[in-house]
């Protein structure tokens, strides 16, 4: 158990270092978007190869992150009956989603994927739009994404099971403390406590 957690633990550290990689890409994508609504708008100029750049930073978020957004426990569940029950109840539940729903679907993707990718690797596939870009790397995106994501899903097995023989924490409880808008909250209002309190002294 304890080399399958340290296994378990280099996952997590490269899905981490992938996930908080890619979050600088929001700002790029961000900078992209701004500048090519300014030139087109601006100066009526635009380009097919900045617009699918554009897509492609998009779809390199979404997959590439996904196995860090399921470490940190932050993907939709629908748990309003689950989560009233004893927590290895819930841990028994998420094995069974873990081996007979996550692994199926992002396997299949994963094994259906890499010939897609492949393909278009080997023909030099590219955009049919006017100066548009390759596109084997918007298609490798796809196995890279959905493989970190078999990772975390390997991963958090080892933890639940992990939990189940008492050899570490519930991995359900990872994200349990305050969520980022919570924080962030808390922060605006310590803030404007502290300028209010400034504010508030004898010869301000």
């Amino acid at each position: 158990m304890k080399i399958l957690l340290k296994l378990s633990g280099w996952i997590d550290a490269l899905n981490t270092l992938v996930g908080r990689a890619v979050t600088w890409l929001v700002l790029i994508v961000a900078i992209i978007s701004a500048g090519n609504a300014v030139m087109r708008k601006v100066f009526s100029l635009s380009s097919n190869a900045w617009l699918e750049l554009q897509w492609y930073l998009f779809g390199a978020i979404f997959l590439l992150a996904a196995g860090y957004t399921f470490l940190r426990n932050e993907h939709v569940r629908v748990d309003v009956l689950s989560q009233k029950l004893p927590e290895r109840t819930q841990i028994f539940i998420e094995i069974f989603g873990l081996l007979f729903f996550l692994f199926p679907a992002a396997c299949l993707v994963l094994w259906l994927s890499i010939p897609f990718f492949w393909e278009s690797y080997i023909t030099h596939e590219l955009s049919s739009n006017t100066e548009g870009l390759i596109r084997w790397p918007a298609k490798l995106l796809i196995p890279v994404g959905f493989a970190l994501l078999v990772l975390a899903g390997v991963s958090h097995l080892i933890k639940c099971i992990g939990f189940l023989r008492g050899a570490c924490a519930n991995p359900m409880r990872v994200s349990s403390g305050k969520s980022d808008e919570e924080a962030l909250v808390e922060d605006i209002l310590a803030q404007r406590q502290a300028g209010q309190s400034i504010e508030s002294k004898p010869g301000r």
